[in-house]
């Protein structure tokens, strides 16, 4: 799939268990020699309240948050339609939080 970057949010078809719901791109279009994934970060309205929650209020967004204990690599065709995309501080934040995830 060709046009797609980093920092925007898609709605995306995880299947029967997980639905078509809302997640961030952390990678863009992947090279011609690279499998044609990418790696996402998936939007919950499902909250639990815990610190792995982060909130990033946009209006093409119900209210939710991006959960960064749920980051998948996914087949490119399981995009369906663009919803908008991040500011670049909004993507600095969510590199901060997976960082502070994944103990990096």
């Amino acid at each position: 799939m060709s046009g797609i970057s980093k920092g925007e949010v898609w709605l995306v078809d995880f299947g029967m268990a997980a639905k078509v719901r809302p997640a961030l791109l952390l990678t863009g279009e992947p090279a011609d020699d690279e499998l044609d994934l990418v790696t996402v970060l998936l939007h919950t309205t499902a909250l639990r309240g815990n610190r792995w929650e982060l909130n990033l209020p946009k209006p093409f967004l119900r209210p939710g948050a991006f959960h960064l204990q749920q980051i998948q690599s996914i087949s490119a065709a399981k995009l369906e339609r663009k919803l908008g995309g991040m500011t670049q501080p909004e993507i600095q934040q969510v590199e901060e939080a997976l960082l502070r995830r994944l103990a990096l």
